[in-house]
Order: structure tokens, then sequence, then C-alpha cells
């Protein structure tokens, strides 16, 4: 069974940077695809940024330039760092983990950002 923990998230001013983990357990998730989904309050779950490989990334257009995606293979891991974050950020992030499917197969817990003015 895999198991995604999402860690990093946090209480942060208007301009600052959090980084946000995600760390996967059960199977090797390498060379599958995965994303970090947001969901505010009232709003539908959006798709921020994936992964397939360092060449292979897709950001939203709302935070292209201020966020990035990456993942260190050998630790089962993928990241989001947040630069310039804004009051629009503050949602619940998730990581999810496609297994080919075509879907989005396994989801994390999420983990709170918060953007004060």
């Amino acid at each position: 069974q895999v198991q995604l923990v999402e860690s990093g998230g946090g209480l942060v001013q208007a301009g600052g940077s959090l980084r946000l983990s995600c760390a996967a357990s059960g199977r090797t998730v390498s060379g599958y695809r995965m994303g970090w989904f947001r969901q505010a309050p009232g709003k539908e779950r959006e798709l921020v940024a994936a992964i397939i490989s360092s060449r292979a990334t897709y950001v939203t257009d709302s935070v292209k330039g201020r966020f990035s995606i990456s993942r260190d293979n050998a630790k089962n891991t993928v990241y989001l760092q947040m630069n310039s974050l804004q009051v629009e950020d503050t949602a619940v992030y998730y990581c999810a983990l496609d297994l080919s499917t075509g879907g989005w197969d396994y989801w994390g817990q999420g983990t709170q950002v918060t953007v004060s003015s």
C-alpha cells in the first residue's frame, strides 16, 4: 500500500517562502507522475504542479515564476518550492501519485499553508 505524507506547511507572511515535501512509502515512485494540488475554502481542488522528471514538469499559470516542483528519487520524495507567497495561495496542499493509470491513484492527507497579509 502506498502512503504519501506531506510536510512543510505553516503560517507565513506574504512575500515569504515555504518548501513542501511529500514522502512516499510502500513502493518506489521514480518515473511516475506526481503532483501537488491545493484546495482553498469554498473552492475546488486544483492542480498546482506536476512532475515526471526534471525535464518534464508542469506549473499552473497562476504560480508560474513563483513555485517550482522537483523530486529526489533516492529519497522517494517530491518537493514544492513556493516563493513570493500571496494571500491567495492560502489552501490545503495535497500531493498525489499517478501510477500510469491516467488518474491520481494515491493522495496524501494534506498540509495547511496560510499566508497572512
